[in-house]
């Protein structure tokens, strides 16, 4: 690595919930810099939430999100010629990051609604454990799964 690592900016909670989860969130959903509109996306997305489950909607996105976090993921390693797909836990921010990714790509790849709605909808299959976000999460899993016998190379050749 050259130089230093880049300071970690504190986030400012979003105005409505107060949390820095929803404005991460947020942050995740805005395409172009247009941060009003990807706001309006996801608060409407939370009253569709509040409306379908009865529950709080902040407490629905919370338990949706840790449903789709990974535990592990793979990660590709280059070692004697070879490439191997290394299994390494997943830790702290990052599996909110892929979390908010991959629910967001699954709601982005549904047709026919407004983002609002497919987000919403995704967010209920992520709270029930199904949906193309928690299918991702399945893969990632397996994949480590499947190549755990390479996890001795996990921390191979680092300083």
């Amino acid at each position: 690595m050259r130089g230093k690592r880049a300071p970690k900016r504190q986030i400012a909670p979003d105005p409505k919930y107060n949390s820095v989860m929803v404005a991460k969130f947020i942050n995740h959903v805005m395409r172009d810099g247009k941060k009003t509109l990807a706001r309006r996306i996801v608060y409407k997305c939370f009253d569709i939430l509040a409306e379908k489950t009865k529950q709080k909607p902040l407490e629905v996105f919370e338990k949706a999100v840790r449903n789709v976090a990974p535990v592990v993921e793979v990660k590709g390693r280059r070692i004697g010629g070879a490439n191997y797909q290394v299994p390494v836990p997943v830790t702290g921010d990052r599996k909110y990051f892929l979390a908010y990714r991959w629910i967001i790509e699954a709601a982005r790849n549904r047709k026919g609604k407004p983002m609002s709605e497919k987000l919403a909808d995704e967010m209920l299959a992520a709270l029930n454990n199904e949906g193309d976000a928690i299918k991702k999460k399945q893969d990632v899993q397996r994949m480590a799964e499947a190549n755990r016998a390479f996890a001795h190379f996990a921390n191979y050749g680092r300083r």
